[in-house]
């Protein structure tokens, strides 16, 4: 990693549904989170979105707001989404332009039969997200509960890998890969607490990171060190990516509940807040560091945002 003498002190690789975006509102609602993230762009901090989310809901749900509230002029700030298959870059002046990997996209025979099946069986309880471009999401509805939604997301993720074996194409699901005829494995059926992504192997928080490098070394010098900041166990493929490369990272985990593995980096965990009241608590403290008013951002749990 090459560093000149005005890196940035840190990068932040933020995940959006539940540091950033409530899992509830399913949008920027917790107090305060939306200023510390303005200040600390605002200081120098470069800030990567890496989401499994459509570039429509960043647009819509997180930039948008960013945007609206003043997004300060010299800011470095990008958008890796659908887990690096689609990306976007954002200044003052708005949004830029859409780049799309179609060599990671489920093929489109594929894509209608599960977004039928989705529709014509599982709408009750689900929604197929329709700003996907390379991914397959089926959400739950905001009308739904969570107990209910997760009871019914097996039986739908059963009848996906129906759908798979029928085509002939392979794929994993919890663990355990169903090969094509040839024996290759190149899809994923991945569950989340709110979605099912039906994607590409190849994706992943991983490669989001790699493909956040590769946007912020076009636009500037590469931070001192890094932030990871996730709500699940696959959000910490990002900090693995960064301590493989040789980077300095810690990974925030805002849902720890989860589990917590063992890892070659420090791990930050809140200890009385979850979700976006966890990121937006982290948030604040990383921004008294930037400040000079606090030494280090481990004990974030004791700075909760009013």
């Amino acid at each position: 990693m090459q560093l000149t003498p005005d890196a940035p002190p840190f990068g932040l690789l933020l995940d959006v549904d539940g540091p950033i975006a409530s899992p509830v509102t399913r949008s920027i609602s917790a107090p305060g989170l939306l200023d510390s993230l303005l200040e600390l762009l605002a200081a120098g901090i470069p800030v990567v979105f890496n989401t499994g989310r459509s570039d429509a809901f960043l647009r819509e749900q997180v930039v948008g707001p960013v945007l609206a509230a003043g997004l300060p002029a010299a800011a470095r700030l990008h958008a890796v989404c659908e887990k690096g298959a689609v990306t976007f870059s954002v200044t003052a002046a708005g949004v830029g332009p859409i780049a799309v990997d179609e060599t990671v996209a489920v093929p489109p025979v594929a894509a209608r039969r599960l977004e039928a099946l989705a529709r014509e069986h599982y709408g009750d309880v689900l929604f197929v997200d329709a700003g996907k471009r390379a991914m397959v999401s089926l959400e739950q509805r905001l009308d739904v509960d969570s107990a209910t939604y997760l009871a019914r997301q097996p039986e739908f993720e059963a009848a996906a890998l129906a759908v798979f074996a029928d085509l002939g194409l392979g794929v994993t699901w919890k663990g355990v890969d169903h090969p094509d005829p040839a024996g290759a494995v190149d899809w994923r059926i991945d569950p989340t607490i709110i979605s099912t992504d039906v994607e590409s192997v190849l994706l992943g928080k991983d490669r989001g990171a790699e493909t956040a490098l590769r946007l912020l070394a076009a636009d500037g010098p590469l931070p001192t060190a890094w932030r990871t900041v996730g709500d699940s166990r696959t959000d910490y493929a990002m900090a693995e990516w960064l301590h493989a490369q040789g980077h300095v990272v810690a990974h925030v985990d805002v849902r720890p509940a989860d589990g917590v593995p063992v890892t070659a980096y420090p791990v930050l965990e809140p200890r009385h807040t979850v979700n976006d009241l966890a990121g937006a608590a982290w948030l604040a403290r990383l921004l008294a560091v930037v400040r000079g008013e606090a030494a280090d951002d481990a004990d974030f749990d004791a700075h909760l945002v009013a």
